[in-house]
């Protein structure tokens, strides 16, 4: 058998788990269960991706950035007449 994962997690392996995830939990529950687990890492995705702003200084100083940002772009435009 070809490993899977890193760990070297093959077929045989896989099947147990699965096997003894319906014993514990039943068929009923699972896909529930598989569904939560999904949500969670997807948010976890999400939360790497886009940080969220701990304080409100942090914020306040990205809002200052962006709008020097706005305000050199204005700046640098040649006015058309």
């Amino acid at each position: 058998m070809l490993p899977l994962f890193i760990g070297g997690l093959g077929t045989g392996e896989l099947v147990l788990i699965v096997i003894v995830l319906l014993l514990l939990f039943g068929g009923k529950k699972l896909p529930d269960l598989m569904r939560g687990a999904g949500r969670g890492i997807r948010e976890f995705k999400d939360a790497m991706n886009n940080p969220i702003k701990d304080t409100p200084a942090e914020e306040a100083k990205e809002e200052e950035t962006e709008e020097a940002k706005v305000e050199a772009k204005i700046e640098s435009k040649p006015e058309s007449k």
